[in-house]
């Protein structure tokens, strides 16, 4: 058996989610005991000067013994994020085609919902 089959046979449930030029893959994977982990990886496209691509990829190894430590870190630093600095993304105002919306559902609040990205809920981990 190849290593492509190999790898295809511990794929067990994915999910995709691009953002601009960077795109996020989570996968369930198998260990050879049969247990499950996760898998993150980035995957960031660039443009050389001949017009021609290439991706750089980053992947963590998310181990179930951790997914609650993981799962609290991660919900404390967005909660962190968004509590000091709102959900409006800043970088935004530095597009040439960027144009100011509706101020009305901008929020300091952590807790209220905005619907962007960081309204993420770990309890599917």
């Amino acid at each position: 058996m190849g290593d492509k089959d190999l790898m295809d046979q511990e794929e067990i449930f994915s999910k995709v989610l691009r953002a601009g030029r960077r795109t996020y893959f989570f996968d369930v994977r198998s260990t050879k005991a049969g247990d499950y982990y996760l898998t993150i990886t980035e995957s960031k496209k660039f443009t050389n000067d001949d017009g021609s691509f290439h991706y750089k990829k980053h992947k963590i190894y998310l181990y179930k013994e951790d997914f609650q430590a993981f799962r609290d870190n991660m919900e404390e630093m967005m909660d962190y994020i968004i509590g000091e600095k709102g959900s409006e993304v800043i970088s935004e105002r530095h597009q040439k085609d960027f144009k100011k919306e509706d101020d009305t559902s901008h929020t300091d609040n952590p807790e209220v919902s905005t619907g962007s990205f960081t309204d993420v809920d770990f309890d599917d981990i």
